[in-house]
């Protein structure tokens, strides 16, 4: 082979290994959340701006120069916003809610009550991703209530895509073949809103960790 012939080989596997290396980025295609509604239990805008905080913890609430902690187990939710295509999406506002370890939801049909309620837990809160799409909140372990398996709700927002509500569940908790929500879901919808719990660190404080990221339309 000539010199010439043998350089011409050289360029077309170098151009080989190149596109090689460019799959990466299709090969991270990842199926978006599946959309569910925002139940009877989203708290409105107008409501929550009489609550004494609606940061990224829910699990301690201020009131004065009280700081109430929630009941229930511990948990940190983290993970990054990104879409189908693995970018990941900054400026995002995550937005949780979810019922306290007595199974209330904060939300004006459900007060005033004579339930047992924990004052301690925010039932609500709110962030935005960082630079590279990274999240995080710490609230409790979701609980079930009458007629649901435990779940937390998440709603998303951004100009990218507009807004996406989903529910993410707890792998393997044995209330979610009863679920009729879940049961809606396809093998794969579910296997993207199942949420591992993890042993936390002993010094975070909390009971759990769970690392999942929400992906969202590209």
């Amino acid at each position: 082979m000539s010199r010439s012939s043998t350089r011409r080989v050289a360029i077309a596997g170098l151009t080989a290994v190149a596109a090689a290396l460019a799959l990466p980025a299709l090969a991270s295609s990842r199926r978006a959340l599946a959309r569910m509604t925002d139940g009877p239990f989203y708290p409105p805008r107008k409501w929550r701006e009489a609550w004494p905080d609606q940061d990224a913890d829910l699990s301690r609430v201020q009131r004065g120069e009280r700081v109430l902690t929630a009941q229930g187990e511990h948990l940190g939710l983290e993970g990054s916003v990104v879409d189908t295509q693995g970018r990941a999406i900054d400026g995002a506002e995550v937005e949780i809610w979810q019922c306290d370890a007595f199974a209330h939801y904060r939300h004006p049909n459900t007060e005033p009550t004579n339930d047992r309620v924990d004052e301690g837990f925010q039932g609500f809160g709110a962030t935005r991703s960082a630079a590279a799409g990274a999240y995080r909140f710490r609230t409790i372990k979701p609980v079930p209530y009458p007629g649901r398996t435990p779940h937390i709700h998440v709603k998303i927002r951004h100009a990218s895509f507009g807004e996406l509500t989903t529910q993410l569940f707890i792998a393997g908790d044995p209330g979610n073949a009863r679920d009729g929500l879940w049961r809606w879901l396809s093998r794969d919808d579910r296997a993207a809103l199942e949420m591992a719990l993890l042993a936390a660190p002993g010094d975070s404080g909390l009971r759990w960790l769970v690392r999942h990221d929400l992906v969202v339309p590209a």
